[in-house]
């Protein structure tokens, strides 16, 4: 055998060793999988620990390890501060495993991933909306819940944060002499969220919208609640300030 060919031939025996090498911890079984995850989400490894758990799942060797590896998936996304890829690890958890004894932890924590994920009142309201949603089925389906407390307060959080966009959106409208609309936008919020923080402000640009739009007994009625239900406000003593009270 010449140089050249005794050079390819090793060449060729050391590609296939080095193949034979990497491949070797892809063997490792479903329990070693699953405590590599569990070591690196202790060590807040979390992407690590989602590629270990990952594997579990993918092995179809242990139902049981694959369940525990999905919510650790779920839980290692929401720790990382990937809501959206959280939500959706939540949402499949509960899809594939209705009756687990973690379907309620996995709904409360779905809602909030979506929580997490709200942003400014001037942003798109998706994630509130999508919130409201899940947390208001933990509630109805888990009224005895562990989480049922937290929830309520998320939802009651939601809301107000729903409000104030109506508010700021009508107020646009206010400031561009859309008066129709703003009328329209603060009406309608006045209907679906009621006593919330935020109503004397809503009153006051509903009474200001009335009078621009030359409806005097509507803007006047809107004043006198503002100042009947929130005689303290700051929004009260500045229509009383402007109407020389």
């Amino acid at each position: 055998m010449n140089n050249s060919l005794r050079t390819i031939v090793l060449c060729i025996l050391f590609a296939f060793f080095m193949q034979g090498c990497a491949s070797t911890p892809t063997n490792k079984p479903p329990n070693e999988l699953f405590q590599d995850g569990e070591q690196s989400f202790l060590k807040h490894r979390y992407d690590d620990a989602v590629a270990s758990w990952k594997k579990v799942k993918e092995s179809y060797k242990s139902p049981e390890l694959s369940v525990r590896a999905e919510i650790g998936i779920a839980d290692a996304y929401y720790l990382n501060q990937s809501y959206i890829e959280a939500a959706a690890a939540y949402e499949d958890f509960r899809k594939l495993h209705p009756k687990h004894e973690l379907a309620d932890y996995a709904l409360y924590r779905q809602g909030l991933s979506y929580f997490r994920q709200i942003n400014r009142i001037e942003t798109d309201q998706t994630p509130v909306r999508n919130a409201v949603a899940i947390l208001e089925s933990y509630v109805k389906l888990y009224p005895g819940g562990a989480y049922i407390k937290d929830a309520r307060e998320k939802i009651r959080e939601c809301r107000n944060n729903q409000f104030q966009y109506e508010i700021y959106v009508g107020h646009f409208y206010l400031k561009t002499d859309k008066y129709p609309a703003a009328i329209a936008r603060f009406e309608e919020a006045l209907k679906n969220f009621p006593g919330l923080q935020h109503t004397d402000e809503l009153l006051y640009y509903l009474g200001a919208a009335y009078r621009e739009a030359g409806q005097k007994d509507k803007s006047r009625e809107a004043f006198d609640r503002l100042v009947r239900e929130f005689p303290g406000s700051e929004y009260a003593a500045d229509f009383r300030n402007k109407a020389g009270k």
